[in-house]
């Protein structure tokens, strides 16, 4: 039986070559061996990936560490990209890595969710590296830490980037912002107030564990990134008898990369077919009751779901 299904895949990788202080694993250095490991980790599940011609697979890699400065998870992209049975394949990438790789990949189906970090490169080699993406017709959401440091240079960035491309906002973890400071962010932002909050979601239904899992190094399959429970191993086939609907053990979900995927929101109509990277499916909705208005003059987003 055919399986219609959404990876979320975290190896091993935690080093980075940025050392943002919003960022727990900022600066860490990954031995060689850590480094072997984590390409054979991922050189395994793209060969587990390709073998899947019975089922429509989508990959979105989160590494801890930024992947796209080592060659397999360039290789990984690029290679995935191309399998008919792939529909999507996206990475999280801070951007530091050149680009022209990617004229390899089949570009209707890469794309990456780009996050800009000011302090840890220029604005100047990020926008080059946005511009590059736009020739090349790569597909790609860029991003920003809501922190008030940050507010004049995402400001910039907005005005510089084409008016298709998504600029999105994540909160800071731990930051509660004022009404003010959240509609600064909101201006730029229209989805911004579903980052503000955390969602409630305990037993709510999620897509998470049913046609959504999170992969790591070894294979362990569990429904998504915060939720230890496993489900099974992806290389024995083990994780497939645990498939179906099931509602949220946590009480809360505070990441896109959870939240998205709640049943109870409808981020699957503002992301269809543009999940996994962030891209919204058109010009940008605001909420309204009962889902998404149809597109028309900004104005106050409605509160979300939260504690």
């Amino acid at each position: 039986m055919s399986t219609d299904l959404t990876i979320l895949y975290r190896g091993p990788l935690a080093s980075c070559d940025y050392d943002c202080p919003y960022c727990p694993f900022a600066k860490r250095r990954d031995s060689g061996e850590q480094l072997r490991s984590d390409r054979a980790a991922l050189e395994r599940f793209t060969g587990w990936a390709a073998e899947q011609t019975g089922d429509r697979l989508s990959v979105l890699f989160t590494p801890w560490g930024e992947g796209l400065v080592r060659s397999w998870y360039r290789r990984a992209l690029v290679e995935l990209s191309r399998l008919p049975h792939i529909g999507r394949v996206a990475v999280q990438t801070n951007l530091s890595c050149r680009t022209g790789w990617l004229a390899e990949a089949e570009r209707d189906k890469a794309a990456l969710w780009c996050t800009y970090h000011p302090g840890q490169t220029p604005y100047e080699r990020f926008l080059g590296r946005c511009r590059e993406l736009t020739a090349l017709g790569v597909r790609y959401s860029v991003g920003i830490v809501g922190l008030d440091e940050h507010l004049e240079e995402a400001r910039r960035l907005r005005a510089a980037l084409p008016p298709e491309v998504y600029l999105w906002v994540n909160a800071a973890e731990g930051h509660t912002y004022s009404d003010e400071q959240a509609d600064r962010w909101t201006a730029l932002d229209p989805l911004f107030p579903y980052s503000r909050h955390p969602h409630r979601s305990a037993g709510l239904p999620c897509r998470t564990g049913r046609s959504v899992i999170s992969v790591d190094g070894d294979g362990t399959v569990r429904r998504c990134h915060f939720v230890r429970a496993e489900l099974g191993n992806l290389y024995d086939g083990s994780y497939r008898s645990s498939l179906g609907p099931r509602g949220c053990p946590l009480d809360v979900c505070d990441c896109h990369i959870g939240y998205v995927h709640l049943e109870t929101l409808p981020l699957y109509d503002v992301f269809a077919g543009g999940v996994l990277e962030r891209i919204p499916a058109r010009p940008i909705r605001i909420p309204a009751p009962g889902g998404f208005a149809s597109p028309g003059p900004a104005r106050r987003p409605l509160p979300v779901v939260s504690r």
